[in-house]
């Protein structure tokens, strides 16, 4: 399977693209608006993968041309990028899956807080900004960037997908399911994102105040 990344140069983005690229025999694309950046970002990953005796061609290329050529899109992008890179790449998605790992977030002297959407939350603001028809899953929320792109450190977290449909949400887990460590559960529709999203500035606050809890996770037992 085809998997582009849309902001793979940023911090979920590698974690993801390293991840997918080391665990399965996916097709891992790196998207960015600048496509030399791509190529860049693409080739810093190869580096580290080949360093670990695994040899697989990562691609770069600008957000138009690695939505084109996907069967699943994850738009890596912070959460006020979100609407307009899927706008920007909505004439090019054809048939693919797009995934939403976005969260909004805002910060004061007290710590982050999760800043809702009018739409209910942001998988859904996702799913307002795509084009009619294209299928909208909520995926990868709640992971820890720094921990997730470090190919040396296990993970053992648990990952929330919602969506509407039956047949793209069983891709994402599946998808989800080939990183070692990760483990999918079905969040329901995609009604239920905004429950998963808050989840997120509660984890960085509780590794804010708590020693040796950087890389905090969610399982669920």
């Amino acid at each position: 399977m085809d998997i582009a990344l849309l902001g793979g140069t940023g911090d979920i983005g590698e974690g993801l693209a390293l991840r997918w690229a080391y665990d399965t025999n996916h097709d891992v694309i790196v998207g960015s608006r600048d496509p030399e950046k791509a190529e860049n970002k693409a080739e810093e990953y190869e580096t580290e993968l080949a360093s670990r005796g695994t040899d697989v061609t990562v691609e770069g290329l600008g957000n138009e041309d690695a939505a084109a050529r996907a069967d699943v899109v994850v738009v890596a992008v912070p959460a006020y990028h979100l609407t307009d890179t899927i706008e920007a790449v909505a004439d090019h998605l054809d048939d693919a899956i797009l995934v939403s790992p976005a969260v909004g977030m805002k910060r004061d002297e007290d710590g982050f807080h999760y800043n809702r959407p009018g739409v209910g939350s942001v998988t859904e603001l996702a799913a307002q900004a795509a084009p009619e028809g294209t299928q909208v899953v909520g995926a990868f929320h709640n992971l820890a960037a720094g921990r997730l792109a470090n190919l040396d450190a296990e993970i053992d977290w648990d990952t929330i997908v919602v969506g509407d449909e039956t047949d793209p949400k069983d891709t994402v887990c599946e998808l989800a399911d080939g990183i070692e460590g990760l483990r999918p559960l079905d969040g329901g529709p995609l009604s239920n994102a905004a429950e998963i999203e808050g989840l997120t500035p509660l984890l960085i606050n509780v590794a804010r105040h708590n020693d040796g809890m950087h890389d905090l996770g969610v399982t669920f037992q």
